[in-house]
C-alpha cells in the first residue's frame, strides 16, 4: 500500500510539472471548438428531460440523519435545484457560480459525528459575462464547490465520484477515456487541507471515469481550509474552477451572528482577451505567466451582484469566510466597512485582529471576517488591486438595508 501510494505521489508530481505549451495551447483550441460543436447539436435536440438539464444547477442541501453504525450523522450533498429567477429548465451554458448563502447553517451539537459528503466532478460550459462562455471544470457544477461544514472531533467521510452519478451523470459518460484523458481530465481528486495525512487525501482519492472512491478524516484542528483537486496537471485543474472551503468549527461552536457568506476569489486564463466574445479556450500558456484576464468572486462576472448579491440589514452581525481558491493573491477590501474581527490565514482559534480596512489572501488560503452592518446603502467587495475589480472583473455588492444613520454617515449642505 506505501509503495502503491509513493508511485501515485510521483505520478502526480511528475504530470504537474508537465509543461509543453505550444501543443497545449493547440489541444485546448481544438477542446473548446469540439465542446462548441456538442452545444450546437444539444441546442438541436430538444428532447432532454428534465431531471438531465437540471444536474447543471447543482444546489445543495444539508441534513442531519440517524446512521446505522454511528449515533448520528450528517450528510452533506448536492441535489438538483430550480433556477431561482425563472423555474425554467437549465441547459449546459446555465449559473456557474455560487451563491454567497449558499452554505450549510452553523452546528449545534456538542457530540462529535460522522459527517457524510458527496461530491462530483463535472465538466460544463457557463457563461462567464454576457456573451462569453468557458468549459469549468468543477465539483458538483458550481464554482466554488460545495462548503463543507464539520465540527473538531468529526470523522469526515469524502465520496467522489467521477461524473454526476446515476442517469443524470449520462451525457458525461458519453465521453471515452481517450476524449477525458485528451482533453486534460481522466482523472479528478481533491485534496482538502484541514486533512492530517499525506496529500491531504489526493493518493487516496484519483477517480477515473465512472469511478467512486471514499476516504476517511478526522477533523482535528479548528480552521477555514480550502480544498482543491490534486490530479495532473494540477494548476490547470484547479484553474479551471476545481476548489471549495472546509470549515471546522471549534468543540464549543462559533460566536453567533446573523448573517454568513461565502466568497472564492479565483483566477481565470482564457485565450480571448476580458470581454471576447464567444466560448473561450483555457490558456495553458498565459497561466504559466501568471497573466490572467479575468478575476472573479465565485467563478463569473456579477456572480455575487444584482439580485445574487450579499443582503443584511442595519444592525447585524456579519461573517464572511473568503478564500482565494487559484493562484494569485487577493488584496480583499470592503468599500467603506472596517472588519471588527479578522481571522488571518483560517486560523479561527487565534486572537483576531482588529479594525482591519484590507487584507491579503494567499492563494490555497482563507480568512475569516466579522463585522456589524450600521449604515444602510451599497458596499462594494473588491480585490483592492483596483484594476482587478473595475477592468477585470472581481467585484461584488453586499446590500444593507434599514433605516438611515445621520449621526454616522450624512451629506453636509453648503
Amino acid at each position: 500500500m506505501n509503495k502503491l501510494s509513493g508511485l501515485l505521489l510521483l505520478t502526480i508530481a511528475l504530470g504537474s510539472l508537465t509543461t509543453g505549451c505550444s501543443s497545449d495551447e493547440s489541444m485546448n483550441k481544438a477542446n473548446a471548438e469540439k465542446v462548441a460543436a456538442i452545444q450546437a447539436e444539444k441546442v438541436r435536440h430538444k428532447a432532454m428531460s428534465g431531471g438531465d438539464m437540471a444536474e447543471h444547477e447543482g444546489g445543495q442541501m444539508q441534513h442531519s440523519m440517524p446512521m446505522s453504525e454511528h449515533s448520528g450523522g450528517e450528510i452533506q450533498h448536492a441535489m438538483p435545484m430550480p433556477d431561482e429567477s425563472t423555474g425554467a429548465v437549465q441547459s449546459d451554458a446555465s449559473e456557474i457560480g455560487r451563491r454567497a448563502d449558499d452554505l450549510p447553517a452553523p452546528l449545534n451539537r456538542t457530540q462529535p459525528q460522522l459527517v457524510s459528503v458527496d461530491l462530483y466532478t463535472d465538466e460544463l460550459v457557463a457563461e462567464m459575462m454576457p456573451g462569453v462562455t468557458y468549459q469549468y471544470w468543477t465539483y458538483n457544477g458550481k464554482v466554488p464547490g460545495p462548503f463543507i461544514r464539520a465540527r473538531a472531533g468529526d470523522q469526515v467521510e469524502i465520496h467522489l465520484n467521477h461524473g454526476k452519478p446515476g442517469a443524470a451523470g449520462a451525457a458525461h459518460s458519453e465521453h471515452t477515456s481517450t476524449e477525458h484523458a485528451n482533453a486534460g481530465h481522466s482523472a479528478h481528486s481533491i485534496d482538502l487541507h484541514a486533512v492530517v495525512g499525506p496529500g491531504g487525501g489526493a493518493p487516496l482519492m484519483q477517480v477515473g471515469q465512472g469511478e467512486q472512491k471514499s476516504f476517511r478524516f478526522k477533523a482535528t484542528h479548528p480552521g477555514i481550509y480550502v480544498y482543491h483537486c490534486a490530479s495532473p496537471h494540477v494548476p490547470t485543474h484547479i484553474a479551471n474552477g476545481m476548489y471549495g472551503m472546509i470549515l471546522v468549527e471549534p468543540e464549543q461552536g462559533l460566536a453567533k451572528v446573523d448573517r454568513e457568506f461565502y466568497v472564492m476569489q479565483g483566477d481565470f486564463y482564457t485565450g480571448g482577451k476580458y470581454g471576447e466574445k464567444g466560448l473561450q479556450a483555457f490558456s495553458k500558456e498565459k497561466m504559466l505567466a501568471e497573466k490572467p484576464e479575468y478575476f472573479l468572486f465565485n467563478g463569473r462576472v456579477n456572480s455575487l451582484s444584482g439580485e445574487r448579491a450579499l443582503k443584511a440589514k442595519v444592525g447585524e452581525k456579519i461573517r464572511l469566510f473568503v478564500g482565494v481558491g487559484s493562484h494569485v493573491a487577493s488584496n480583499f477590501h470592503i468599500i467603506g466597512a472596517i472588519f471588527d474581527n479578522l481571522y488571518l490565514d483560517g486560523a479561527i482559534m487565534n486572537p483576531p485582529l482588529k479594525n482591519v480596512q484590507t487584507t491579503v489572501i494567499a492563494p490555497g488560503s482563507a480568512v475569516m471576517i466579522e463585522f456589524t452592518a450600521e449604515v444602510p446603502g451599497k458596499y462594494l467587495l473588491v480585490d483592492h488591486s483596483l484594476t482587478r475589480a473595475i477592468d477585470k472583473g472581481a467585484l461584488a455588492e453586499l446590500i444593507i438595508e434599514g433605516a438611515d444613520q445621520p449621526e454616522l454617515y450624512q451629506q453636509v449642505a453648503h
